[in-house]
């Protein structure tokens, strides 16, 4: 697992773009049949990509859980947003399995022990986006459709700025 300390502000204003480049962009996140971690101290905020190909992936693979987290299980004290930004997929966690499309979205609460990843065809692989925050009380894993989404619509055309802001993991979803 890849590990990215904070940047001190004195120190930041003068970074190279390259410095800049390898202190924040998380590159090669997909990676088949594997599970790729990006830990930053930061909000404690854990990055990581799966794209099954081949087989079904646990989210641990790869990970020493105890020495990264301190926990038997990675979502033994977090909870996961999980995006499928590639082909049709699903996602068993303790034993459920979820179906995602393309741009749907899974919350998995904290206490969850076992996920693993599922690509419905390995010509055109689920790509799974992943983010992993400390969690300090359990709320219901659920499963949310680009249709679901709160969709907030903001910005202007005349500042080339339009866009709408699809809302899952949200307490008005």
């Amino acid at each position: 697992m890849d590990i990215r300390y904070s940047a001190n502000q004195k120190d930041f204003k003068r970074y190279t773009t390259e410095e800049v480049r390898k202190e924040f962009l998380i590159e090669n996140l997909f990676k088949a049949d594997e599970v790729t971690a990006v830990y930053s101290h930061v909000d404690r905020m854990v990055t990581f990509g799966c794209m099954p190909v081949n087989s079904e992936v646990p989210l641990e693979k790869g990970i020493d859980v105890w020495h990264n987290f301190g926990t038997k299980f990675i979502l033994e004290r977090r909870e996961i947003g999980i995006f499928n930004l590639g082909g049709d997929g699903s996602i068993t966690a303790d034993g459920k399995t979820y179906e995602l499309g393309y741009k749907d979205c899974l919350y998995i609460t904290m206490g969850t022990k076992e996920v693993k990843f599922k690509s419905k065809d390995s010509g055109k692989p689920a790509k799974f986006y992943m983010v992993s925050a400390p969690a300090h009380r359990a709320f219901e894993t659920k499963l949310l459709t680009i249709k679901d989404a709160n969709k907030v619509p903001c910005g202007d055309a005349a500042t080339s700025n339009k866009r709408t802001i699809n809302q899952f993991i949200h307490t008005d979803v």
